[in-house]
């Protein structure tokens, strides 16, 4: 272990969430806890999940993550995962798993499902949610983002064989895209009119984002009217954000909502 690091006495668990094997790795501390939503085929042991981890680790903080199902080691085939499957994953590993009050950080399709979650407990009324952090939110990614870089030859890909293999960016293999997934997603967009979430959010994001554009993530700062929203635009990042500035602003973040 390096000089400043600290020990994580973290519970390794498993949730069974309308048969599919949900991997949930939990911290126990003082609240609000933290819980982590990571971003499509991402998994809970990313730069920006570990980091926080730690951070929590070291300030006695309870501090919950998980992977989707077809993520990580969960289980389940990743092709499978629609927005309703791993928002009702999400809701599960909540309600089960984390305890008294709440900071949830989403980053890029997790901050959809984050903001979902967010509206969901508020229509229970429940009053845990303390805070949402933000990071490169992709809300409504796949009405908005995914469908304006396909070409007439991915659609008809998608419309007779159900799926398309995206490449990816980052080295991870390529990205399927079915023809389910889009279709859900419709079931779920945010973007197109006001709503409310009930606790303040942090929204960070990086101006050389190729992902996410910056404007994309600025349309939730109109929606979230009733809320109280920062919106803070890095000049120099890109998606993930997690170099050490980047990381550095995270818990700064989430600290003040913490």
């Amino acid at each position: 272990m390096m000089p400043g690091e600290t020990t994580l006495d973290e519970d390794f668990s498993r949730l069974d969430v309308d048969g599919r094997d949900i991997a949930v790795r939990s911290v126990a501390g003082a609240t609000p806890g933290l819980f982590w939503l990571g971003g499509f085929k991402s998994d809970m042991t990313g730069t920006k999940a570990e980091h926080l981890t730690r951070w929590a680790a070291g300030h006695g903080r309870a501090n919950v993550r998980f992977d989707y199902s077809g993520h990580g080691i969960s289980g389940g085939a990743f092709e499978e995962g629609t927005i309703s499957r791993w928002l009702e994953e999400a809701v599960a590993v909540f309600d089960r798993k984390t305890q008294g009050d709440q900071v949830v950080i989403g980053s890029s399709m997790g901050g959809w499902i984050a903001l979902l979650l967010a509206r969901l407990l508020a229509k229970r009324g429940e009053t845990r949610l303390k805070g949402l952090v933000l990071v490169a939110p992709a809300a409504d990614f796949t009405e908005d983002l995914m469908p304006a870089r396909f070409s007439p030859e991915v659609w008809a890909q998608i419309e007779t064989t159900g799926r398309f293999e995206r490449p990816s960016a980052y080295g991870d293999g390529p990205y399927v895209i079915t023809r389910a997934l889009i279709e859900d997603g419709r079931r779920h967009l945010l973007l197109g009119a006001p709503f409310a979430v009930g606790c303040p959010v942090r929204i960070l994001q990086g101006a050389q984002d190729e992902d996410v554009p910056w404007a994309h993530a600025m349309r939730l700062v109109s929606c979230l009217a009733e809320d109280d929203v920062v919106f803070s635009l890095i000049k120099d990042g890109d998606h993930r954000l997690s170099r050490p500035e980047d990381l550095e602003r995270l818990t700064d973040a989430v600290a003040e909502l913490a």
